[in-house]
């Protein structure tokens, strides 16, 4: 990609590394050329969970939370942490575990708030027949 005159940028963003790697390529190429890049090998840490690890780890997500222990069907990243603790004695910081998440391809998803009592035939009703007629006497008001 750099002999195709590709920028560090583009290189690091196709090829998802952060911009220092690209960089970091970037100089090898230019000392040595392709040759110089293939000694380069693996950057950073070694990974933690395996890849059979991240599989069995999707499956306990998907399993729910409830099966691991808790009241509420909601995953948390502090809940993700102690799971992976637990069932691979591995320590994540709740903070990183999103990154474990990305790799899943998973993202963060909020809960909607809504209550448990909620009657959503009601709404529906209130909405047809009440607010059309409180819209409209609002419309008559003069503002000032």
């Amino acid at each position: 990609m750099f002999a195709q005159r590709h920028s560090q940028a583009t290189v690091a963003r196709r090829l998802s590394v952060s911009r220092q790697t690209a960089s970091r390529w970037f100089a090898y190429w230019e000392a040595g050329g392709a040759a110089q890049l293939c000694g380069v090998g693996r950057v950073g840490r070694k990974p933690k969970l395996s890849q059979d690890q991240l599989r069995q780890l999707e499956h306990y997500l998907l399993e729910g939370p409830q099966v691991h222990g808790y009241r509420t069907n909601l995953w948390t990243l502090k809940r993700i942490a102690k799971l992976v603790q637990h069932q691979f004695g591995v320590r994540y910081h709740p903070g990183h575990v999103w990154k474990l998440l990305g790799q899943l391809r998973w993202s963060c998803q909020r809960p909607q708030r809504r209550a448990r009592e909620r009657n959503e035939a009601a709404i529906r009703r209130w909405l047809k027949q009440r607010w059309p007629r409180i819209k409209k006497k609002r419309g008559n008001v003069a503002h000032c």
